[in-house]
């Protein structure tokens, strides 16, 4: 299986580290591909996707499964299109995915991956709505 765990990293930090680290373990990922957004839709960055791309690469260099790449899709069902990936989570933070009603087109992105949503020790997991059943599994992450 391969992960997808795409971001702004802007800049990438500890709690993206140890998601991507317990996503490859808890779903035993061949690979884990971190996109890094040129022009993310969510978020506002200042700093230029290719400095953002080389402090991924930095942050990410002990993953062995993880491969950095800038992601020039806007939205992540544009590159879920665009790619195909075969066998694919994509994983996120509890906290994107509380979010994930507002992303575009969530119902088209649960038809291509399924999502593996990190969720902080002794915090309960967000609820998940009756049109995601059994496409969303959660995983646990240590807080700093």
């Amino acid at each position: 299986m391969t992960g997808l765990f795409g971001g702004a990293f802007n800049p990438p930090h500890f709690g993206h580290l140890e998601l991507a680290r317990r996503a490859v373990e808890e779903f035993e990922l061949e690979r884990l591909v971190v996109l890094v957004s040129g022009d993310p839709a969510h978020k506002r960055v200042e700093c230029p996707v290719e400095v953002r791309v080389e402090l991924a690469r930095l942050a990410f260099a002990e993953l062995p499964a993880a491969e950095v790449r800038a992601d020039p899709y806007r939205y992540t069902i544009d590159l879920l299109r665009a790619e195909r990936p075969a066998d694919a989570i994509f994983v996120m933070g509890a906290d994107q995915y509380r979010d994930f009603h507002t992303w575009k087109e969530p119902g088209a992105v649960l038809e291509l991956v399924q999502l593996g949503v990190a969720t902080r020790s002794g915090v309960a997991p967000p609820p998940v709505p009756a049109e995601h059943e059994g496409r969303v599994r959660f995983f646990e992450i240590e807080s700093p």
